[in-house]
């Protein structure tokens, strides 16, 4: 009898071990994410070096080749060194929060850029919606500056193994009827 019932405690701490290992193992295996956190490089900025239908200031992260980005809790930390060619590169940081509030970036008189950031539910996509004002040059009057603006809609989408970022960017401006549409992805550095 006392054979029997070790029988029985060992077969039941192993039906135990049977279900719970499994279980916790995948648990863990679906918490887990790729993170947006890390530094990134692509060959070309998401604005193409500022040859899309609007230009942004030496320092905005739209003109970087290289991100270092940090996640926070309900955002993203974006710091950047950029530069239109030929110039001294700025470095810059940029908040992208999932707060729901419009975030802004101050680039002095009639330039700058509102933004909101939405991320989706899974953590592995982020679409910002972007309101650029600049000032340029008038046809046949470069000293006269008018107001353009420009609206743009990026859709960054995090790979499954966390290695790349591709952004689909789509753009529309007052200066042009109609709108661009472009892919830039970057690659994890290191």
């Amino acid at each position: 009898m006392k054979n029997k019932k070790n029988v029985l405690y060992g077969l039941a701490i192993i039906m135990v071990g049977l279900i719970y290992f499994p279980v916790l193992a995948q648990q863990k295996s679906g918490t887990h994410r790729a993170s947006f956190s890390g530094e990134w490089r692509t060959k070309e900025s998401i604005a193409m070096d500022g040859n899309i239908v609007c230009c942004y200031n030496s320092g905005d992260r739209m003109l970087a080749k290289t991100m270092k980005i940090t996640e926070g809790a309900n955002f993203l930390t974006v710091a950047v060194s950029s530069s239109f060619p030929g110039t001294a590169a700025v470095t810059s940081q940029e908040k992208l929060g999932f707060d729901g509030k419009a975030g802004e970036v101050d680039h002095g008189p009639g330039r700058g850029k509102k933004f909101t950031v939405k991320l989706s539910p899974d953590g592995q996509t982020m679409t910002v919606n972007s309101t650029v004002q600049l000032m340029v040059a008038t046809p046949y009057h470069v000293n006269v500056q008018k107001q353009a603006v420009v609206y743009v809609t990026e859709v960054w989408k995090l790979s499954n193994d966390g290695k790349s970022i591709s952004v689909q960017a789509n753009a529309k401006s007052t200066l042009i009827g109609t709108g661009r549409s472009w892919k830039t992805v970057f690659d994890k550095a290191g």
